[in-house]
């Protein structure tokens, strides 16, 4: 059995969070449910999918770990208001609290992004990971992935401020589907910009993959 690569599981695990819930509350609110019904029950599977995975895999990802809490949060406080605009925009406002997290980390040890990163330019190669370990620690390679934090950092705190003003200013019928036109939006974009950036760091893991293997080929 063949492992689904990691640019696969993504656009799985992206059609999964957004076609699902969009799909139970357009569902919910063409039978008559009020906005916030219908936008409380289509988070439930988004959050009891991640809590899923959690008990599943046993493994606590650090950026996986801020979506979850940021989620719990959210739907505890809207719950508590009562205000479907409130339910929009604590997705939003969980975007904003995850680039935040990504760039704070960017100035530490080990960026979140870094270990997200690893399996989009390792390809789970052996020879790759290798290079990878053997790249790790170097100057210009951990420059190179630590821009990609500043990336993603950055851009989730510029999608999740349009998010968020979107969401206590246009109707929520439209924000509903805006605030996921502009999330998948603005993740295309940011996943270009960073992946561009981390292109070099590919082409320097696939030279030192090469360089590790050229003596064992001569031997």
């Amino acid at each position: 059995m063949t492992k689904t690569s990691a640019p696969a599981s993504l656009i799985q695990t992206l059609g999964v969070e957004i076609a699902v819930p969009l799909g139970v509350y357009y569902g919910l609110h063409s039978l008559g449910a009020s906005d916030f019904t219908a936008l409380a029950l289509s988070g439930v599977f988004p959050l009891a999918r991640t809590l899923y995975q959690f008990a599943k895999n046993r493994t606590i990802n650090g950026l996986a770990l801020v979506v979850l809490v940021t989620n719990v949060v959210g739907m505890l406080l809207t719950f508590v208001s009562g205000d479907a605009r409130m339910m929009i925009a604590k997705d939003s406002i969980g975007s904003g609290i995850t680039g935040v997290v990504i760039l704070i980390s960017a100035f530490t040890a080990q960026p979140i992004m870094t270990k997200a990163m690893r399996p989009f330019l390792t390809h789970g190669k052996a020879d790759h990971e290798a290079a990878w370990e053997l790249l790790s620690g170097t100057r210009e390679f951990d420059s190179i992935v630590r821009r990609a934090s500043y990336v993603w950092g950055i851009g989730f705190v510029l999608e999740s401020t349009a998010r968020v003003i979107g969401a206590f200013t246009l109707p929520i019928s439209t924000m509903v589907w805006l605030s996921t036109v502009l999330f998948v939006a603005s993740f295309a974009v940011i996943m270009v910009v960073a992946g561009a950036g981390a292109k070099k760091a590919g082409a320097m893991i696939a030279e030192a993959a090469k360089a590790e293997v050229r003596p064992l080929v001569a031997a």
